[in-house]
């Protein structure tokens, strides 16, 4: 029977939420009634309702109660929180129910997390107010605060239920308030419209001709003409005043003045500080002022040495600004009591001064870049000569680089072939005595079995050796001939990549020879490219003569580990020497043309500039260097396998 008497109760406030949903307009009130209904089939003495605003990413507390916490102000949006800052940010984010214990509260406690700003509740329970989209409108939630008074299975399922009829119901009185809302502005927008339509047109008219002004390029004296007729259109304007500053003088002009009682302007040019256009251009905003309020701002000091006619009886003045920036003042008055200004002139005088001093801004702007045109384009002329004449030294920097180091490779190679050459010739020299010897033995029958034998030993000896250092030489002269057209030519070839590298590295020997540095190679066999292999060449040998001169002491021992691996179609190309390292100044200027840490002492600078130019424009690749001091110096270089278009 308690049951029953629950469901009945469960099902007159389903019925009482949709009756409430059509008769009433508020929905504060509409969400108190909801909270009187579910006190009725649970215990609700802490209920409140967020509502969200998804564009905005805020929320407002528009209905709290709540017996251990104050609520926040309901007209105030907060910021949503993430969900793991607050279990109602988190019902709204995630648009499901969620049910928390005082343990649930206590386990994040214990792991340093804060889970809400209010109380700690015995029981906890919040459902998401979703529209029919499925989106978030809100947030409905009941909590308890008394241990032992928790929330059951079932009346979790009555208040998702009951979340669900309040959802829809919200709806409904959000969209009769938009669409009241709306009728109300609508309404009022329209009246405006209609009594403003043709004021709008003639100010729409009025900035037009100021735009069209603008670009004319008039003197001063035809622009301010111009301006009194316009504004005068607007309104009443038979004495009117432009005042213009000059901020390099701190002084204001008057270029245009027209004047019922005064033929000409009193000054045409007078300090900063003086009369009422200072006043106004001080106080950045436009003054309306009648004969009484003039006098007093006189009276009182407030305008210092009031200029013209003071027998007014209307006074409107109103600055041009641009971004806070003075330009001048714009002056309309009025001897005449019928014709008094109100406060709707002033805003039109405003809005108009301000687009005056828009104009007045592109005529200086322009006027100043038609003076510096002509300057910009002298001194671009000057820098482009200038430029095309580094560009050509530039050039030729880098080919005498390139040419010094194929001229030294040239010597290099020259002087290790001398080496096994001297040996030949000795050999031959030998060989050419020992066969005169024998043949005079022999002449003089003076010939043994021993002799013979010795000499044939001295030939095979002189034979080998004088082989083994013609093929030192064949193949130096053949790695140094591949090397030396490949630095000379722009030519795409297809070569084999680990083959190559070491007949670059046989035509670097003299230049390694006699050093401590250890020269270690890793790259696959059977790694073939379609690329320039001068290119290649050049790029090793900048790294190992770099590595050798600013890398190493003469004296001192080191290892050059070149790896190579190749990855989907790009060479990985890892150059790493564990010389003295350069430290980080150093590092970020390394490819800069003409840097060199041995200035004076055979560096040109130019080696890692050519390299960084090589990798990014002839292997069309990348490079990047990494470097400590002490720690040697790392290049990373990757590039594609093929050139081939």
């Amino acid at each position: 029977m308690e049951r029953l008497a629950r469901l009945e109760a469960v099902q007159s406030m389903l019925l009482e939420i949709g009756e409430l949903s059509t008769s009433c307009s508020d929905i504060v009130d509409f969400i108190g009634a909801v909270h009187r209904a579910l006190g009725r089939i649970m215990y609700a003495a802490n209920f409140y309702v967020a509502l969200s605003d998804r564009e905005e990413g805020t929320v407002r507390f528009v209905y709290f109660v709540d017996e251990a916490d104050e609520g926040p102000d309901p007209e105030q949006p907060i910021r949503l929180a993430s969900p793991d800052q607050s279990p109602t940010a988190w019902v709204l984010l995630n648009r499901q129910h969620l049910t928390l214990t005082a343990a649930d509260f206590r386990a994040r406690a214990a792991d340093g997390i804060q889970w809400g700003h209010g109380s700690t509740a015995e029981h906890w329970m919040g459902a998401p107010l979703l529209d029919r989209h499925q989106q978030a409108l809100g947030a409905m939630v009941i909590q308890s605060y008394t241990e032992g008074v928790t929330y059951s299975a079932e009346d979790e399922a009555l208040f998702l239920q009951i979340a669900n009829h309040v959802s829809n119901a919200l709806q409904g009185l959000q969209s009769v308030d938009r669409l009241e809302r709306a009728v109300q502005e609508r309404t009022a927008a329209l009246a405006h419209e209609v009594a403003e339509r043709s004021r709008a047109e003639q100010v729409q008219h009025a900035l037009y001709q100021i735009a069209n002004l603008s670009a004319q390029a008039l003197d001063t004296g035809a622009l301010s003409a111009s301006l009194h007729e316009i504004i005068g259109e607007l309104m009443v304007a038979k004495n009117f005043l432009i005042g213009l500053y000059h901020p390099d003088t701190r002084e204001i002009s008057i270029p245009y003045f027209v004047d019922e009682k005064d033929a000409e302007a009193p000054v045409t040019r007078f300090p900063f500080g003086k009369a009422m256009c200072s006043y106004v251009l001080a106080s950045k905003q436009a003054q309306l002022h009648d004969a009484t309020s003039f006098r007093h701002l006189v009276d009182n000091g407030l305008v210092e040495e009031p200029l013209g006619n003071l027998d007014i009886a209307s006074w409107m003045g109103a600055p041009m600004l641009v971004h806070e920036q003075p330009y001048g003042v714009l002056i309309v008055q009025s001897y005449d009591p019928a014709t008094l200004y109100t406060k709707a002139d002033l805003d039109l005088l405003a809005f108009m001064a301000s687009h005056v001093a828009v104009a007045i801004a592109r005529m200086q702007a322009d006027r100043k870049i038609r003076k510096t045109k002509e300057a910009l384009e002298a001194q671009n002329a000057a820098l482009e000569e200038a430029l095309s004449r580094l560009q050509v030294a530039q050039s030729e920097l880098v080919r005498q680089e390139k040419l010094a180091s194929l001229g030294g490779l040239v010597a290099g190679v020259a002087h290790e072939i001398n080496t096994p050459l001297g040996i030949c010739v000795t050999a031959t020299s030998h060989l050419v005595q020992e066969l005169k010897l024998t043949r005079e033995e022999l002449a003089a029958g003076e010939m043994t079995e021993d002799s013979l034998n010795s000499f044939l030993d001295i030939v095979d000896q002189s034979l080998r050796i004088m082989t083994t250092n013609t093929q030192r030489a064949a193949s130096l002269v053949r790695s140094f001939k591949q090397v030396a057209v490949d630095q000379s030519s722009d030519d795409i070839r297809h070569f084999n990549l680990r083959s190559y590298l070491n007949e670059v590295l046989l035509s670097l020997q003299p230049k390694l020879k006699g050093r401590p540095v250890k020269v270690n190679v890793d790259c696959p066999p059977d790694l073939v490219l379609d690329s320039f292999p001068g290119a290649v060449s050049q790029v090793v040998t900048n790294m190992v003569v770099n590595s050798l001169v600013h890398g190493f002491e003469r004296e001192q021992a080191g290892t050059i580990a070149i790896t190579v691996k190749e990855a989907d179609g790009e060479v990985v190309f890892d150059y790493a020497d564990d010389g003295i390292g350069m430290d980080q100044e150093s590092l970020d200027k390394l490819f800069d043309p003409f840097f060199t840490t041995k200035r004076g002492s055979g560096g040109s600078g130019l080696g890692a500039h050519i390299l960084f130019n090589l990798v990014t424009g002839a292997l069309g690749g990348a490079v990047r260097v990494e470097s400590e001091p002490g720690r040697g110096l790392r290049y990373h270089l990757t590039f594609p396998r093929s050139r081939k278009k």
